[in-house]
């Protein structure tokens, strides 16, 4: 056990040049179902993530920095999530009862409170956070009023470590939250442009679309600069100014102007494609994270999207290796009778190719 804890902590200390680049995004169909999708991204290797199903009545321990000894509690709504590293670290995930939790990297401005062995019975992790949200509450209101009784903190306990997260937690009705934790203190911020990617806080971000003030979808009309006459180039102009590069401030304008400006598709499938199709646009090649000439071996260091139909109660991935969209319908689970298990994403890593007989 001692092996594993230090393990974590190695994995930990390498995210702030690692894992840095998760966004958020949500779009409502018109027949009501709310989706939520989001992008996990790890530069510096493989990323070992799986699909875990929780039922119901399972009692489940915290990791601390010592060992699996901290808090422990028992699931009152099945879960299905999408873990890294272990199948206790839930990553994004949904239960039975439509809400939907998700972790992003928060380096630098979130901070817990500090590890103290004899509150281990309080203590919950933030990697497993999620677990202990989806598994005990249906709404964002129950969340808030039990968190007080649980100690947040960091399985690495590193002098000056920087590992934090924050997390996007949403309901059925669309309504969605960011829980950040700064100093050890928990703030819930109501999210009025339902997208989310890392570092700076909150409300930082939303500060910063300000910025952007300017931008605005179609084209830009001629217009006279002294005796010239100015004209663009082609279409999408008014977004000329956009930030393009990956760090998370760009990031969020750009997910916000994408998601203000997507049309609202009928139905909740054709939400889930559009949000799959916006997200592409967030993948991030494993080139540019590293010197040249010393990436990885990795197909990209987005290693996986999802999208979930809180709703309808489902779950869609696609990963690096295998770009098919594949779903999982929590309505078709046995919550009472399953057990707790876990499996790879990828059964195969293998992009499947259709090859047309032309004749």
């Amino acid at each position: 056990m001692k092996y594993l804890i230090i393990s974590l902590s190695v994995i930990l200390l390498n995210l702030p040049s690692s894992l840095n680049a998760c966004t958020g995004l949500s779009l409502k169909a018109k027949d009501g179902a709310y989706v939520q999708a989001r992008t996990i991204e790890w530069g510096s290797s493989d990323l070992p993530s799986e699909y875990v199903i929780i039922p119901r009545g399972q009692q489940i321990t915290s990791y601390t920095p010592t060992g699996v000894n901290g808090a422990v509690f028992q699931t009152k709504y099945g879960v299905v999530g999408l873990a890294i590293m272990r199948k206790e670290f839930i990553a994004e995930g949904l239960n039975e009862a439509g809400l939907s939790a998700g972790l992003f990297y928060f380096p630098r401005y979130g901070s817990y409170v500090s590890y103290n062995p004899t509150e281990n019975q309080r203590s919950v992790n933030d990697l497993q956070l999620v677990t202990w949200m989806l598994s005990q509450f249906s709404t964002i209101d129950e969340i808030k009023a039990a968190l007080p009784s649980i100690r947040i903190i960091g399985i690495d306990q590193t002098a000056g470590s920087t590992s934090t997260v924050h997390w996007r937690i949403g309901e059925p009705s669309g309504r969605q939250v960011v829980l950040e934790i700064v100093d050890g203190i928990p703030h819930f911020y109501e999210n009025p442009v339902g997208v989310l990617t890392n570092a700076p806080g909150f409300e930082w971000h939303l500060t910063n679309l300000n910025n952007y003030v300017n931008l605005t979808p179609g084209g830009v009309a001629p217009h006279a600069l002294s005796d010239l006459t100015l004209a663009p180039f082609g279409s999408g102009a008014g977004f000329l100014g956009i930030p393009g590069d990956i760090t998370p401030p760009s990031r969020f304008v750009r997910i916000a102007f994408y998601r203000a400006t997507a049309p609202q598709r009928p139905t909740a499938l054709e939400t889930i494609l559009e949000c799959f199709h916006i997200l592409n646009n967030f993948d991030i090649p494993i080139g540019i994270e590293h010197p040249l000439g010393q990436s990885p071996d990795i197909p990209s260091a987005t290693q996986w999207t999802s999208a979930t139909d809180l709703t309808n109660r489902k779950i869609y991935y696609k990963t690096a290796y295998n770009s098919t969209i594949r779903c999982i319908d929590l309505q078709t689970i046995d919550f009472a009778a399953t057990p707790y298990q876990s499996f790879p994403l990828d059964a195969t890593r293998q992009q499947p190719i259709e090859y047309l007989n032309i004749k």
